[in-house]
């Protein structure tokens, strides 16, 4: 993940697009690993790995319109031909439902990450780099604070570590962190440098919490499999799933530099 991430923030955006499309590709092979699956699943898999390097090529090219339709559109209409074509009605609708939901966290809500230096040449590398750190900074303050402090458990069944105290407690500490550190890596005013450490926070908190339900909920049964997870792929990008689009919407929104 630090290889990644410094590759992402230290070299031009071209070698930022392929070290994120590396991730997004491992991100969705775990995930993948995690469904039960049958043959008929099997081409299902293959055009969705074929679709991140087209997510990727939008990037590339600068076509925001297909970038931000083309998985939640396109490959959402499409995405069952293979399971249409192979005549495979038993498993249809969650195997397609699964993979749909695997592209969307996996490559759409990561490859925003990549967009940002097309978006914003001379901003883009400073705001990945504020964006990934407040992200890993209220994970770890979370977890801490869950551990050592946290007493009421948001899902006891899906994850005992995300608690309300590790909650407020991140948010907390991550605003804070927001204030001192913006106006050294993003253009932002001072009500944006703020409120910046207030959402990711909050959609790192929504992102770890989706994540570790979803796990639990494609692994019911298979403990062996859930704790060999715990130190996965998903767990390090859980959070990024959600703040890197949130982030990247609402920057684009309020800031003409995007």
């Amino acid at each position: 993940m630090f290889v990644v991430f410094c590759m992402a923030t230290l070299f031009n955006p071209a070698v930022s697009l392929l070290s994120l499309m590396i991730l997004c590709f491992f991100g969705l092979k775990e995930y993948f690993s995690m469904m039960k699956t049958r043959k008929a699943d099997r081409r299902l898999f293959l055009w969705s790995y074929l679709a991140i390097p087209l997510q990727f090529y939008w990037i590339y090219i600068g076509w925001y319109g297909m970038f931000i339709v083309f998985i939640p559109v396109y490959v959402f209409l499409f995405l069952p031909l293979p399971r249409l074509i192979g005549k495979g009605t038993s498993g249809f609708l969650r195997s397609v439902s699964s993979t749909q939901w695997g592209l969307m966290l996996m490559v759409f809500g990561l490859s925003h990450l990549a967009y940002y230096q097309f978006a914003t040449p001379e901003y883009g590398a400073n705001l990945v780099l504020f964006l990934v750190v407040l992200t890993q900074i209220n994970d770890v303050v979370h977890y801490l604070i869950s551990i050592y402090l946290g007493k009421r458990k948001v899902v006891p069944s899906a994850n005992p570590s995300i608690t309300w105290e590790g909650f407020i407690g991140a948010a907390f500490i991550t605003t804070i962190i927001s204030y001192f550190i913006y106006s050294y890596l993003t253009p932002l005013d001072l009500t944006f440098g703020i409120l910046s450490g207030v959402l990711i926070s909050l959609s790192g908190f929504f992102g770890s919490l989706t994540i570790s339900v979803l796990k639990r909920d494609l692994l019911i049964g298979d403990n062996e499999k859930l704790n060999t997870l715990k130190k996965s792929y998903l767990t390090r990008v859980d959070s990024l799933t959600y703040t890197s689009p949130v982030f990247f919407h609402v920057i684009r929104y309020f800031f003409d530099f995007m």
